[in-house]
């Protein structure tokens, strides 16, 4: 298999070498507008630097990775669906809504695949609590509480181009709270604080987020950000039920002290970014990707379901607004 990775930032790096060692790609073509930063990391993984964007689409890949900035997204899913390539892109597709809807119409005029990195459907702690609610274990779920917590905050040039943190950094937590509950959020209220610094309110953003949202069978979660956690990375699910209770991300690396007698010892290696903490889930959707490519496995996260985490920011950036509760029902999506 011959695959076209665009984009050799951070997260693209991890992903090109994934590829690399990946026993079905036989050939890797990357390619990034800093020219000198794609040839340093195709020289490194025994792969071909492509000089530009162009070169992917007309060098015979049969798949393309898009792990470029954000706002290149939609143009090249647009791009690699007219080629008729299947496509696994980093979120979003869009930073708003007309972007991510014009992408997805041609995705679905093309009948091509798109594949979206949502990596904590690839977590097995996840995938543990999903079951646990399929199941039956908890018994009637009533209370979802689900954060993430950033150590140190992006360089202050990254706010404006983001998205702000409800489609940047809490959209993870949207989708991850669809994927375990098999619940549709239907209301949301949204807050947030600027008191982080100058640079959010500059970018008319916040640094910290707090969301209670209501889901379809009257769960009701709560969702909450912030941009500068001391501690370390954290990120955490709880789901409550009637009976039982289970966590995501509690374990002994979780950047938290209780100040309980009895109570675990502080973490000695607490989390530090999100590549660390969720690496096993990154391999895991780039190689799905593959399967998916192959024939092997349907698609794991379409781009509707992008669409679906995407709305609900949406919903919290309006409700943040206008300082009322938003029914996702004002915002605009795809119908069947």
């Amino acid at each position: 298999m011959r695959i076209g990775l665009i984009g050799a930032g951070r997260i693209g790096t991890f992903h090109a070498t994934t590829l690399s060692r990946h026993r079905e790609v036989g050939s890797l073509i990357i390619t990034d507008v800093d020219t000198a930063r794609a040839n340093e990391l195709a020289d490194g993984l025994g792969a071909t630097a492509a000089p530009g964007v162009d070169e992917i689409f007309t060098w015979g890949v049969d798949a393309v990775v898009i792990t470029a900035a954000t706002s290149a997204h939609a143009e090249l899913i647009g791009r690699a669906a007219r080629s008729g390539l299947p496509v696994f892109c980093e979120k979003p597709i869009a930073v708003d809504l007309p972007g991510t809807l014009s992408a997805l119409a041609e995705v679905d005029a093309a009948g091509t695949v798109l594949q979206m990195g949502f990596q904590r459907r690839f977590d097995k702690g996840y995938a543990t609590a999903r079951e646990a609610v399929r199941s039956g274990r908890l018994g009637r779920l009533h209370t979802v509480r689900a954060m993430t917590a950033d150590q140190a905050p992006p360089p202050a040039a990254y706010l404006p181009v983001s998205g702000g943190i409800y489609r940047d950094c809490l959209v993870h937590d949207f989708d991850i709270l669809r994927w375990v509950t098999g619940q549709e959020v239907v209301e949301v209220y949204a807050t947030g604080s600027d008191a982080g610094g100058a640079m959010y309110r500059e970018a008319n953003d916040v640094d910290t987020a707090a969301v209670v949202l209501t889901l379809a069978d009257g769960t009701l979660a709560t969702a909450t950000a912030t941009r500068t956690n001391g501690a370390g990375y954290d990120v955490r699910m709880e789901l409550a039920g009637e009976l039982d209770t289970v966590a995501v991300g509690l374990d002994d690396r979780t950047p938290i002290t209780s100040t309980e007698s009895a109570g675990p010892p502080p973490a000695d290696k607490p989390w530090t970014g999100f590549l660390e903490r969720f690496a096993p889930a990154y391999e895991a959707e780039v190689a799905a990707f593959v399967e998916v490519v192959l024939g092997e496995r349907a698609n794991p996260c379409d781009g509707r379901e992008a669409l679906q985490a995407l709305r609900i920011a949406e919903a919290c950036e309006l409700s943040r607004h206008e300082r009322r509760p938003v029914n996702l029902g004002e915002i605009a999506g795809i119908r069947d």
